[in-house]
């Protein structure tokens, strides 16, 4: 028998068998696991638990706070490695200004400490203590000069001490740090008490979908009609992704991996609805957006079919916005330079092509100043993630 693939989404649940792939809302009276069992469990059992396979973006993510010594290299380092594994970030210090800094007043998932090459010490000091007295974190890494290691660990006892980002050449060291946040993220989605559940379900490792996601990005010009360079964007109820390939990074950073992804915890259009809007109010070219849609701002306050329609054009061009020129606060791409985006996740439930295209249009002539457009592909089957799953299962067994 072939493989059962099932991907748990914070609205939808997806299961992919040698047949197709099925949809189902999820009921969020239940537990995933009775969710499941109650609308699945016929065909749980025709499978073996070694050949079930589950991966999950109900959890929204990481959150992290950068502490750091300067703008171009450790902050700049540590915010790409972060981005890359699916940590969202809600606050950088520049740790010169660490004491006119303000704390955040959420607990944050994971702080990273980052600054200095190796053979300079003396770099942190008790400054950076005190700072640590006043905000709430569940983890704390530490990877810059090696020579403050030792201080730090002696004042921090939960810091945990990898090798530092930043080279000697000042290029990026990412294996460590990602690796660990990699690990964070995963250790995140399955000690939620619903995603532990689903453990009897299978006997292999639960996987984040935007892992799984990136997995796929070499191999889907063999099931698409994807021309480099492109991204994916993958829409969902909590997170929106976009995964890119590094020829696409303005930022001259050395890194490993062909692919990368940026998770953006808080453009979702059901579970993050709420800060979904609040960033599309505040986004210069919005409101000039919605009259090119032809509707109000009062469409962001309504509860109908056409809201989510229009939430889920915002979600596009706001993700578009983020890593474009305008927008240096994260991963900056080079999106004229893009042949192909690709479109994934629950949007292509929602849109049709023509309103996918529209907002792209506007997006590329009025922040990029470009009137022609990369090709578009719509992936309605939602489809890609088993690539990932199934890397390196014979081609006729894929679900596509």
């Amino acid at each position: 028998m072939s493989k059962l693939l099932i991907d748990v989404g914070s609205t939808y649940v997806k299961v992919c068998q040698k047949s197709g792939i099925s949809q189902y809302f999820r009921d969020f009276k239940k537990d995933i696991y009775d969710d499941l069992v109650t609308k699945c469990g016929d065909i749980f059992s025709k499978y073996a638990k070694e050949d079930i396979f589950i991966c999950s973006s109900a959890n929204g993510g990481l959150s992290t706070l950068i502490i750091g010594l300067t703008n171009s290299f450790s902050l700049k380092f540590a915010q790409n490695i972060a981005f890359n594994s699916g940590i969202n970030i809600i606050d950088t210090v520049l740790y010169s200004k660490i004491e006119e800094s303000k704390y955040p007043a959420e607990l944050v998932d994971v702080v990273i400490v980052v600054g200095g090459i190796d053979g300079i010490g003396n770099v942190f000091d008790k400054r950076l203590l005190d700072y640590l007295q006043n905000i709430r974190y569940s983890n704390i890494v530490y990877v810059g000069t090696s020579q403050d290691a030792g201080f730090l660990s002696m004042h921090i006892p939960a810091l945990k001490v990898l090798g530092n980002i930043i080279t000697p050449k000042l290029h990026i060291n990412e294996g460590e740090l990602k690796e660990y946040l990699t690990n964070l993220y995963q250790a995140d989605i399955v000690g939620k008490e619903d995603i532990k559940h689903l453990y009897a379900l299978t006997a292999n490792q639960i996987y984040s979908t935007p892992y799984v996601v990136n997995r796929s990005l070499s191999q889907i010009d063999a099931n698409f009609d994807v021309v480099n360079p492109f991204i994916v964007i993958d829409i969902g109820g909590a997170t929106t992704d976009i995964h890119y390939s590094h020829d696409l990074v303005r930022d001259n950073i050395v890194s490993e991996s062909g692919y990368d992804r940026l998770v953006f915890k808080k453009l979702g259009v059901y579970k993050s609805r709420e800060t979904l809007i609040f960033a599309a109010k505040n986004n210069e070219f919005v409101y000039e957006l919605l009259a090119y849609l032809h509707v109000t701002e009062n469409i962001l306050e309504e509860e109908s079919e056409k809201a989510l329609r229009i939430l889920m054009q915002l979600s596009i061009f706001l993700v578009l916005y983020k890593v474009s020129r305008l927008n240096p606060q994260y991963v900056t791409l080079h999106l004229e330079l893009l042949e192909t985006i690709v479109l994934t996740g629950g949007i292509t439930k929602v849109l049709v092509f023509e309103e996918v295209e529209a907002i792209i249009g506007f997006f590329y002539k009025k922040v990029m100043n470009i009137h022609s457009i990369p090709n578009i592909v719509m992936d309605f089957d939602y489809a890609i993630w088993t690539i990932g799953m199934e890397d390196n299962e014979p081609k006729e067994q894929k679900c596509l």
